[in-house]
């Protein structure tokens, strides 16, 4: 939805960008034939998926998705592709970029920028990209936004919306887009102030769409998503610095080696965070999940929605006092000797250590799991499972779960890309993949 958004939005603002065409005719296909670039050029790096079945799941998109076209090199030949196959299937689109020179540079432009900006908002969130490989192959993460941001869905939606010359279809584009954060609040995945804070984004681009025209509405629209990113990344700024004093008191002498971010959809206050960090002198490595809010006299940690990442302990709830879970999924009686007590500004829900010899040794003697480290991020270890608790807690395996032990005896999936290994430094190594 996000990109797809984006690319009609870049289609349209090229177009509007344009001298009017003095053949009706040719204007009309030269704003299809953008806007139809605007929108492959900003799915067409997701293609990888195709790609998934070449490994056993869940190793086959953790590999291979957000892998070789998620890259700024690999992105050329996408352009080429999607031109060549505009060229070859449109026979209108081809006479006008025949005849056409600026046609011609607006629909290469679109399809460069579409796919910058694919890569470019991947990157805003906990997931991560390497767009530099092959030069650079590390994972970089933005940590900023949501996955799935319904502010870019409201900002962008109502934009496009406005803009449709056809009445029906304007006021169904409207209410979709309106009723959508509505049923999510209902829903329980936002909070009311986010609902109020997505109505006033979508009264701020329908206002100045009404006063100073389509264009001033389009601009406006990607002023609103700018904006909030720099919002979020003020946010992510003081949230790290609040979650690295409290790690200080839940594991003194601990050494901080990453913390992984995701802000609460449509919501700067609440954010989830996973922790990754070692003590060497004593051989051990401690992984934690918790819930922090940056307000939390106006908004306590157990206000933060629970259907997204929220405290999920109602009884904890009832009482102000969240419950931290260790491994062993015993809860707060085994778990607060060791962590300090919930406040109502960070909630741990889940810790975890581990031995950095095991894991070590697990990497050199299992290519099942070494594979999957190219991907893991907060790695925890139970039952013979390694799943990547950015995504889910470890009793509740995700899409990023790996059966290792079982796969142990199996041939080693091939072919890997070469990503840098995110815990690189768990290995002992001094940066990702380097050995």
């Amino acid at each position: 939805m996000t990109h797809s958004l984006i690319g009609l939005a870049l289609g349209e603002l090229v177009e509007r960008a344009l001298p009017a065409a003095s053949d009706p005719a040719r204007g009309r296909t030269r704003r299809r034939a953008l806007l139809l670039t605007g929108l492959l050029a900003s799915n067409f790096p997701d293609l990888d998926l195709v790609l998934t079945p070449l490994l056993p799941a869940p190793l086959g998109y953790l590999i291979h998705h957000r892998g070789h076209t998620h890259t700024l090199l690999y992105a050329l030949p996408q352009v080429l592709l999607l031109l060549a196959l505009t060229w070859l299937l449109w026979p209108a689109a081809r006479r006008l970029l025949q005849e056409d020179r600026r046609a011609r540079h607006a629909v290469v432009a679109t399809a460069l920028l579409g796919m910058v900006l694919h890569l470019s908002f991947d990157a805003l969130n906990v997931y991560g990209v390497h767009p530099f490989h092959p030069f650079d192959s590390r994972w970089l993460y933005g940590d900023l936004v949501f996955i799935v941001e319904p502010v870019f869905w409201t900002a962008l939606g109502f934009a496009l919306a406005l803009l449709s010359r056809r009445t029906g279809l304007r006021w169904l584009g409207l209410g979709f887009f309106a009723g959508m954060p509505v049923l999510f609040t209902w829903m329980g995945f936002l909070q009311w102030g986010s609902l109020a804070g997505l109505g006033a984004v979508a009264l701020l681009v329908a206002g100045v769409n009404l006063k100073l025209g389509a264009r001033a509405g389009l601009v406006a629209a990607l002023l609103a998503c700018v904006g909030f990113v720099g919002i979020q990344a003020v946010g992510g700024q003081l949230a790290r610095a609040e979650i690295r004093s409290a790690l200080d008191k839940a594991a003194p002498g601990s050494r901080v080696l990453d913390i992984a971010l995701s802000s609460f959809p449509a919501n700067p206050l609440c954010w989830s965070f996973a922790t990754v960090s070692d003590q060497p002198a004593a051989g051990s490595y401690g992984v934690r999940v918790g819930v922090l809010s940056l307000a939390p006299g106006l908004s306590p940690v157990w206000a933060c929605p629970e259907r997204f990442g929220g405290v999920p302990d109602s009884a904890s709830e009832a009482a102000g006092r969240p419950v931290l879970r260790d491994a062993g999924g015993r809860g707060a009686e085994a778990a607060a000797r060791a962590e300090p007590a919930a406040t109502a500004a960070l909630a741990w829900k889940f810790s975890e250590t581990g031995s950095l010899q095991d894991f070590r040794a697990l990497q050199r003697t299992n290519c099942h799991f070494d594979a999957w480290l190219r991907f893991a991020r907060v790695p925890s270890l139970a039952g013979g499972n390694a799943t990547d608790i950015r995504f889910g807690a470890p009793d509740q395996p995700n899409f990023s779960t790996l059966p290792y032990a079982a796969r142990a005896a199996d041939p080693c999936p091939s072919p890997l890309a070469a990503w840098g290994y995110p815990r690189g430094d768990l290995l002992g190594w001094k940066r990702q993949g380097a050995r």
